[in-house]
């Protein structure tokens, strides 16, 4: 059977107001409401598409898209996250009939990992300042910042030594692959806590599409390891400890699952960071494979924004070239506002 190209209403349930506020969906009964819409207007099991199209949700948490939370993606206007999943969650409501699949990505961590403050201290014995603080390869080998003794125990086995000279491997990792220096973040994303959780009016959008096409949302976890950091689902920034052993690995079983797809749609936060690093990791895959693969990968640019801390630092323009890069290799900028019907290379 062919893959619906109707553009549906949006159920009355959504509220665009509530997009940035933390509530609990009410499962059982937008369960129920999923079966008559369904029905209503003929949506038929995602496993009978024709056209086979996943929306990669990248790290759409309450962490980084609602107001006052640890790490909010503010973007240009200030409520770059909260106008974003307002289009998101419409986008998916509309496309019900076409998106397969979605597979949201959840940044997932916990206190003592190596871009949280209580990993470093100075000669004072003082933590960075997080989200003001990035350790270059430099400041590790002056001393400028150094593993804090006190975490050795948990990490290490006490082995205080060994994780120093992990920290001097690990940015000089980062400086040969020309990576982003190490960001002292806030503690975000915290694993079992309420900013770990997606977006409610997103879930509830995602839970919505599951029931109704009969659809399986599959969840990605990321960013556990507590000696990389994790932008990219698809692989960590640092892959091989001091001796060249594996200390993780590329979530190759999501790599196969996405090129697997007809199209894959990508949106969520931050386009200067977790979406961007994806978008260039699974760019590097498809052009291992065949470049000409880029051409099914369409960017979602209004359901993205940029990470911007007035005053401390603004990666607009970074994001914005990583995004021409993107479309350059053949991947395609669209918005949500069109319909997927009309994209170029879609035939629903």
């Amino acid at each position: 059977m062919a893959t619906q190209t109707t553009r549906l209403p949006i159920p009355s349930h959504f509220d665009p107001h509530r997009v940035g506020d933390v509530w609990r969906v009410p499962y059982q009964e937008r369960a129920a409401e999923a079966v008559v819409w369904a029905t209503q207007h003929n949506l038929q099991p995602a496993a009978a598409d024709q056209t086979r199209i996943c929306l990669l949700a990248i790290d759409v948490q309450n962490t980084f898209c609602i107001p006052g939370f640890e790490l909010f993606v503010g973007g240009k206007s200030g409520m770059g996250a909260v106008e974003d999943n307002v289009r998101l969650c419409e986008f998916i409501y509309r496309n019900l009939g076409a998106i397969t699949e979605i597979v949201p990505t959840m940044d997932t961590h916990t206190a003592m990992q190596i871009f949280h403050p209580i990993f470093w201290v100075n000669p004072a014995g003082e933590h960075p300042n997080p989200a003001a603080t990035m350790i270059s390869l430099t400041d590790v080998k002056r001393g400028a910042w150094r593993v804090n003794p006190a975490i050795a125990h948990s990490l290490a086995s006490g082995d205080y030594e060994a994780l120093q000279r992990y920290a001097l491997h690990y940015t000089q990792r980062l400086t040969d692959h020309g990576k982003y220096p190490l960001t002292v973040w806030p503690y975000h994303s915290m694993l079992g806590g309420i900013g770990h959780a997606l977006v409610s009016a997103v879930e509830e959008s995602l839970f919505f599409h599951c029931i109704a096409r009969r659809s399986q949302t599959r969840f990605e976890l990321k960013g556990s390891n507590p000696l990389t950091e994790n932008y990219s689902v698809l692989q960590p920034e640092v892959l091989d400890g001091v001796n060249g052993e594996a200390i993780a690995q590329k979530n190759a079983a999501l790599i196969q699952k996405l090129l697997s797809f007809d199209a894959v749609i990508i949106a969520g936060q931050a386009k200067s960071h977790c979406v961007a690093w994806t978008i260039a990791d699974l760019l590097t895959e498809i052009q291992s494979i065949d470049p000409n693969l880029a051409t099914k990968v369409y960017l979602l640019e209004d359901c993205t924004s940029p990470v911007v801390v007035p005053g401390v630092v603004d990666f607009t323009e970074q994001a914005d070239a990583a995004f021409q890069r993107f479309a350059e290799a053949g991947m395609q900028l669209v918005k949500s506002t069109e319909a997927i019907a009309d994209w170029q290379g879609i035939v629903l």
